[in-house]
């Protein structure tokens, strides 16, 4: 029998990620949702006639490229991003048992994983999408790595007003580090912002407001920790900074998977092994 490549595809609204295993071993691509062409042009010859497990909201727009030689399944992408961050966790934090589990792609979804029943809890429109549309309004920077690499160099103090500013020469009742108003601090200081300033802002904001809502749903469902996952946190030490500083100060434990991207391409790969 000839043997067939099992992949999994994750067709998202920015990016496209493959996963397959070659020798017991993960290997994992991705390319620009914007050029489906191209990156179906790589999957049609990369594997020409491979079963192929698809998902994602453009997956089916991918399937019109697709060379018609594959054989094609659909899964559900919560359950393919639950399943794949499953994965990942196990082989990461040796952990396996429920969790919950935080997704920032384009958005944010929060789920409450378990081996038998995946249930999403809660999810904001606040995620890459807005990393890359806001800061592009605000700045004029449209390239991701260009965005993380000045956020490094940026100072939020100047644009978000934080509690120690409204407590000015008193002890306020919380840390004075937390941000009582993102952007808030903009008018006080009227004159041109830097654009890292800007930046460390704009992902600041999204990072605690992601944190927020995965600790609140990480304490409805009894759970001490969160993990996160998403091409969001990919070389972004600054999101990844607020994210796991601002659920510690909420008393949970952050987990932010490596490869976390892939979660929805790994868990359709693993749809297609279940069947081995």
């Amino acid at each position: 029998m000839t043997h067939r490549e099992k992949v999994g595809i994750d067709a998202g609204g920015t990016l496209l990620k493959v996963a397959f295993m070659q020798k017991n071993k993960l290997h994992l691509e991705k390319f620009s949702t914007h050029d489906l062409a191209a990156a179906a042009a790589w999957i049609n010859e990369t594997f020409p006639e491979g079963d192929i497990c698809l998902t994602g909201g453009k997956s089916k727009l991918l399937e019109t490229h697709l060379n018609g030689k594959h054989a094609l399944t659909h899964i559900v992408e919560f359950d393919a991003t639950c399943a794949g961050a499953h994965y990942l966790r196990k082989e990461q934090l040796s952990g396996d048992g429920p969790f919950i589990l935080t997704n920032v792609g384009t958005g944010t979804s929060v789920h409450c994983v378990d081996l038998e029943v995946n249930k999403r809890i809660i999810g904001t429109g606040v995620g890459g999408g807005t990393l890359l549309g806001l800061s592009y309004l605000l700045t004029g920077e449209k390239e991701y790595d260009s965005i993380v690499r000045k956020a490094e160099q940026g100072v939020r103090d100047q644009i978000d007003l934080k509690v120690s500013h409204i407590y000015e020469g008193a002890e306020p009742p919380i840390p004075g580090d937390l941000t009582a108003s993102n952007f808030g601090h903009v008018l006080q200081n009227p004159e041109q912002h830097r654009v890292e300033d800007i930046l460390a802002s704009v992902i600041g904001m999204i990072g605690e407001t992601v944190t927020t809502v995965s600790v609140l749903a990480a304490t409805q469902c009894g759970m001490t920790g969160v993990v996160y996952a998403g091409s969001s946190f990919d070389s972004n030490p600054v999101l990844r900074d607020v994210v796991a500083r601002y659920t510690r100060i909420r008393d949970c434990e952050p987990y932010i998977l490596d490869n976390g991207g892939y979660c929805g391409a790994i868990g359709a790969m693993l749809s297609l092994h279940v069947d081995d």
